[in-house]
């Protein structure tokens, strides 16, 4: 049910099934890296945090060769490799936290609640946790329209697609969480000018970030594509739809630095707004809308991305534009 939910059809259902049930058993492995690599990170060793990451990814890959294709595992062996890598960046990342010379050093003895430290920290973290909740919603509702109103080929260009935008949300957000603990820093030394010199320099490496991906994928669209398959009329239907889908990724850039500039700079409720007001006021009711205005076509569906991205832009950009503005 939840895989339907998603988007599988009776046709790719087994497969998705199958994916499902070996990497759920990894969930603990990811959940422990994606917390603790944070500590790392926090102690200002961004080399060792980076290469921690790399050491899965580059797992990942080599075990997918080899399971995939040597063993022939298939979609078993995709979902293996994940869980195993995903393992072997849990024991790097716990092994650099019990050395002596972790300055944040984990230790179940310290693992303790305070009710002081816990809130706030629950509170700015609402927003970044929303954002990978509402993106769910978002994925199950263009799922679930596509396959209504473009059947499987729809769907498996949206997967395509959403490949694409994890480039985006790898290279924009690394970028913002390379700036977070500047402008936090800085914000609490009083140090104004400089939070303002480093939001400057991060909306222009955000916006030429955003616009370098947008610029190849309206060029060379089918091009794209073909990366991620050999299937020619699902190149040329995701040639179309990468067009309109990807209409707006020119000046992304300026929601990602806002938004999450807003989480550094204690402003988590502005953040919040901005992410319910994106995600789930505008994006998930033009999913099904628009498909119906433009008569039952699942390109509809792919226009609800442009159309929300441009509202939320004119929404977040005058807003951190006054709060920047009052900084002094």
């Amino acid at each position: 049910m939840i895989l339907q939910l998603f988007g599988a059809s009776d046709n790719t259902i087994l497969y998705a099934t199958d994916y499902m049930n070996i990497y759920c058993v990894g969930t603990l492995f990811t959940q422990l890296t994606l917390g603790l690599n944070a500590f790392i990170t926090a102690q200002g060793k961004t080399l060792t945090s980076m290469c921690n990451v790399a050491v899965g990814a580059v797992t990942n890959i080599v075990l997918d060769a080899i399971l995939i294709n040597g063993f022939g595992m298939g979609v078993k062996g995709a979902a293996l490799a994940t869980v195993i890598a995903q393992g072997v960046l849990t024991c790097f990342v716990i092994h650099y936290l019990i050395k002596p010379t972790s300055q944040l050093k984990l230790r179940l003895k310290n693992i303790r609640f305070e009710r002081k430290l816990l809130l706030p920290c629950i509170l700015l973290g609402t927003s970044p946790a929303l954002m990978q909740l509402t993106e769910n919603m978002v994925a199950i509702s263009f799922n679930t329209s596509l396959q209504k109103y473009g059947g499987d080929i729809a769907v498996a260009s949206m997967s395509i697609l959403t490949s694409i935008m994890q480039f985006v949300m790898l290279l924009l957000p690394g970028l913002v969480q390379g700036a977070q603990p500047l402008l936090s820093y800085n914000l609490g030394a009083k140090n104004i000018s400089r939070v303002k010199k480093t939001f400057r320099l991060l909306l222009i490496c955000c916006l030429s970030g955003s616009f370098l991906i947008w610029l190849v994928c309206m060029l060379i669209p089918q091009n794209v594509a073909s990366i991620f398959t050999d299937d020619v009329p699902l190149i040329t239907y995701t040639g179309k739809s990468m067009r309109i889908y990807l209409a707006m990724l020119l000046i992304y850039g300026i929601q990602v630095a806002c938004q999450y500039s807003f989480v550094a700079l204690d402003q988590a409720k502005k953040a919040i707004f901005l992410t319910i007001w994106r995600k789930i006021i505008l994006l998930i009711p033009l999913i099904f809308i628009l498909p119906r205005i433009l008569s039952g076509s699942a390109m509809g569906v792919f226009l609800a991305e442009p159309i929300a991205d441009t509202i939320a832009i004119c929404t977040t950009a005058p807003m951190f534009y006054y709060y920047y503005r009052k900084l002094k």
